[in-house]
């Protein structure tokens, strides 16, 4: 066993000192258990000295630590195979595989490549980033140190904030406006996701934006105000008031993400009536639909199980409004926000506004059909 591991260090020390080591990753974690799940490896220049970056990627964080060539070596040996059974070296001409069984037992494959690989140098990758996280507003926020790096407990919520970034991008871009976009951030709490709205439109996509964060409690709104202002931001408000009293004058795209109960089917109504281009809900708890699910007293072998029961009240609630968002002339997507370790709530609806007359017929049966199905009234007295 520890003939191969020798063999295997020794390629990647004679790929760091011929400057042929691209990258290496080690995966497979010997305690499954075990938070941190994989390490990424690639050489970096950092002020003129060639160094290799290590990325631990926990479940929650990510961690980077620089190390010359013999500091890497050392840290492989302790990490090989006591805390990763699986280690595979990409060198400019070759793939090298590090691979221990269950068992124990220690095998090298070598395998030649055909394509050509050039080594990828490059340490600051802020400015491609669609979030900087060394924008100050960041910091009064509190995701990030003074010096703009992400803080190691607000890792995973800037993680949120960046897929929530890379989605909203890839619906805005299609969109054509004429003049300022305006934009109700519904339920807008403390404000992470409204300041990556402005800031990736209004940075990444130049558009001129009228951006308000609707949220209920006064000490937020004061509070976000405040940050705004010494941020100097133009174009972004917080304002104080529920999401069904708020009276948007004009509505080009809402947001609702997190809106318990059925403050989403509100901000969903809200969005219907102003004719936004662009609805794009979070939903969060389903307590209504459940609740007449159980006073109907009609169970079936799914339902009859509580944690089956929460399941199909969530997945007809949300299919119910996909359905009624595609009934007003929107059409629907449904897909996954964030991964599902991160939290349970994340599924994203998605509604554009289309000139395309909905078959309201159609529509309105299966919006019937789940309502008997689904053993409940509630939506029956919507409007």
């Amino acid at each position: 066993m520890g003939e191969n591991i020798e063999k295997y260090l020794n390629r990647v020390a004679e790929a760091a000192e011929q400057n042929a080591l691209v990258k290496m990753t080690l995966s497979k974690p010997a305690d499954k258990h075990d938070e941190l799940r994989n390490i990424y490896v690639k050489p970096v220049l950092i002020k003129g000295k060639r160094l290799f970056a290590f990325t631990y990627r926990y479940e929650r964080r990510d961690e980077v630590k620089n190390y010359d060539a013999e500091q890497m070596i050392s840290t492989l040996k302790e990490l090989v195979p006591s805390k990763f059974l699986n280690a595979v070296l990409f060198t400019v001409n070759e793939d090298v595989a590090l691979l221990v069984s269950s068992k124990g037992k220690v095998t090298v494959q070598t395998k030649k490549v055909q394509e050509c690989r050039e080594q990828n140098l490059e340490h600051d990758k802020q400015k491609a980033r669609l979030i900087n996280p060394a924008n100050p507003w960041w910091y009064q926020l509190g995701l990030t140190t003074r010096e703009g790096k992400v803080t190691a407990d607000m890792q995973h919520k800037f993680k949120q904030i960046y897929k929530y970034a890379e989605i909203v991008e890839s619906l805005v871009k299609p969109l054509k406006f004429d003049g300022p976009v305006h934009i109700a951030d519904m339920g807008a709490g403390k404000g992470y996701l409204t300041f990556a709205l402005h800031e990736l439109l209004t940075q990444r996509l130049n558009l001129d934006v009228d951006i308000k964060g609707v949220e209920i409690r006064p000490e937020l709104v004061q509070k976000i105000n405040e940050i705004i202002k010494m941020s100097g931001l133009k174009g972004l408000e917080f304002v104080e008031s529920t999401i069904d009293a708020y009276r948007p004058q004009q509505l080009d795209i809402l947001i609702a993400l997190h809106a318990c109960d059925t403050a989403t089917d509100d901000a969903i109504a809200k969005g219907v009536r102003a004719g936004a281009e662009l609805i794009v809900c979070a939903p969060c708890c389903h307590k209504q639909i459940r609740q007449e699910m159980e006073r109907s007293g009609k169970t079936d072998a799914i339902t009859r199980y509580g944690i089956f029961m929460e399941r199909q009240a969530v997945m007809v609630t949300d299919t119910i409004r996909a359905l009624m968002m595609e009934y007003y002339g929107y059409k629907t997507q449904v897909m996954e926000f964030i991964e599902m370790e991160n939290t349970p709530k994340n599924i994203l609806l998605v509604g554009r506004k289309t000139d395309k007359t909905p078959d309201r017929l159609m529509i309105s049966k299966a919006i019937g059909d789940l309502k008997r199905h689904g053993a409940v009234n509630y939506f029956l007295n919507k409007d």
